[in-house]
């Protein structure tokens, strides 16, 4: 399946109005600043980027951020500008066309950004095998993927990979699809539809269990949306299925229980992350106004406390006294989208 995407990728797509889904499209609102970061980046690397919207985690100055499957480099050479000068971007992709337009343009971009060196780096190679890359075990503050893990053969490998090169308290960032159940072998096969983000998603239970045994322990849903297939051969194949576009964030922290217990604990967001300054969404779940005391699971405590986001809150409360499990902690079908409920003011 490897050449099958190196393909679809490399030579059958040459723009992203040749996608016949909008399957890879994260759907995320573009602020005024990534538009001016997007504004900096040459053309033919954005002819060459196959989706829309920009997987976006916060705080990112000066930080280490590793892209899999970078594509042409859209993303890092927008990441690369938020980091600044004094941060890093990595991106991997394994097909040649994409990775030869992405190494093409580091100079060009280093002094578009009035860098003194670049802090781009590209490397052609495969998400499972990131070993082969010489990327060092605890590394890397930040990964990021745009709806690319779907297309991979074996996405533990990939899990248990960024979990390796992640630093302690560092998160990957991600956008994907998700199946509402298993897909058969026969639609695997198929490349136009794995090509097209589809026949690869994993049942998204599927996906959180292979999250928690590759270490991520509690994986959080930051947003999702129903995907729309509007071609419709590609729709008479696999219509009997229902796919999400999410974006998930997994923190690398042992520390976490699998559920969201209650301890008691508070947190007070002071402000001060950059576009962000009177509201921090750390999930679908987590919108934590300015100043507001905003009670927290353990969890969610230890996502807070024990990453890059400490020097931004205030913190009430400890682990000394445990009162049970939140109620709303369950294994219902994540997406919002799919349950219309509302869980509004619960922690999980």
């Amino acid at each position: 399946m490897h050449d099958e995407v190196k393909e679809y990728y490399g030579k059958v797509l040459k723009t992203s109005d040749d996608l016949q889904t909008d399957a890879c499209c994260t759907d995320e609102g573009m602020p005024e600043f990534v538009k001016a970061a997007l504004s900096n980046i040459h053309d033919q690397v954005l002819i060459k980027y196959y989706g829309c919207g920009l997987v976006l985690p916060e705080h990112l100055t000066g930080k280490t951020i590793l892209d899999l499957g970078c594509g042409a480099g859209r993303d890092c050479y927008a990441l690369a500008q938020l980091v600044g000068e004094q941060g890093k971007v990595i991106g991997v992709d394994m097909t040649d066309e994409q990775i030869s337009v992405a190494k093409s343009y580091v100079e060009y971009h280093r002094e578009k950004f009035g860098f003194a060196k670049a802090n781009t780096e590209f490397k052609q190679g495969y998400i499972e095998r990131l070993d082969e890359l010489d990327l060092a075990d605890n590394s890397v503050d930040v990964i990021i993927s745009n709806c690319v893990i779907n297309l991979s053969p074996d996405k533990q490998s990939v899990l248990k990979e960024a979990y390796r090169v992640l630093k302690p308290g560092g998160e990957i960032y991600f956008s994907d699809v998700y199946a509402s159940r298993r897909i058969s072998n026969d639609l695997k096969q198929d490349p136009e539809l794995y090509g097209e983000c589809l026949s690869g998603a994993l049942y998204w239970n599927d996906f959180i269990q292979l999250a928690k045994q590759s270490g991520f322990l509690d994986p959080r849903l930051v947003k999702d949306r129903p995907l729309e297939i509007n071609n419709p051969r590609v729709k008479a194949k696999i219509s009997h299925i229902d796919f999400y576009s999410a974006t998930y964030r997994l923190f690398k922290l042992p520390e976490l229980e699998t559920h969201c217990e209650d301890y008691g604990q508070a947190v007070i967001y002071k402000g001060g992350i950059p576009h962000h300054e009177q509201k921090f969404v750390l999930d679908g779940h987590h919108a934590i106004e300015k100043g507001k005391v905003f009670p927290v699971c353990g969890n969610t405590w230890r996502m807070l406390a024990d990453t890059r986001f400490a020097e931004f809150f205030e913190f009430i409360g400890n682990f000394d006294t445990h009162y049970g499990i939140y109620p709303d902690c369950g294994d219902l079908m994540p997406f919002a989208s799919a349950n219309a409920v509302s869980n509004e003011g619960a922690c999980c």
